[in-house]
């Protein structure tokens, strides 16, 4: 009981959720668990199997794409941000990899408990994607702006 407690306060406090209606956050909890990574470990791999995402609760993570003879980070996603939308979208495949540069601490939300909960309570549903909209709309603007740096202006 104490660890569902420390999740639904981390939920709670975390600004993805912030001001989270109470029924909702018992919801998230029940699809909820602490985790940890240290410095230089893979979150995810680019074309695995999207089953999280997370909240980032303390340190910083790449997310990067491979191209022949190199490495690009397309972001950094930092204390208080979330990771992972690719559960959302089938085929629910990572389309990037997500290295820890730090120590990272985070809670993670299994994907399938909480598309479940999401599919038998539309309000719930509405509420993570209200919230979700916002972050993949912010990424695919960043990940085109790190585009536009590596590749530079058109001829």
């Amino acid at each position: 009981m104490v660890q569902i407690e420390g999740l639904g306060r981390i939920i709670d406090e975390h600004p993805f959720f912030r001001g989270i209606d109470g029924k909702f956050r018992s919801l998230l909890v029940g699809c909820a668990a602490n985790e940890r990574l240290d410095a230089g470990q893979y979150l995810f791999r680019q074309g695995g199997h999207a089953d999280k995402f997370y909240l980032v609760r303390a340190g910083s993570l790449q997310l990067e794409v491979h191209a022949p003879g190199r490495t690009i980070v397309v972001d950094t996603v930092d204390e208080g941000e979330i990771v992972g939308w690719s559960w959302l979208v089938e085929p629910y495949r990572w389309t990037f990899d997500a290295r820890a540069v730090t120590l990272l601490r985070l809670v993670s939300f299994d994907a399938k408990c909480l598309r479940g909960k999401m599919e038998a309570d539309a309000e719930l549903g509405y509420e993570v994607l209200r919230r979700f909209v916002p972050v993949i709309g912010q990424r695919l603007a960043a990940t085109r702006l790190r585009l536009i740096d590596i590749y530079g202006p058109g001829e």
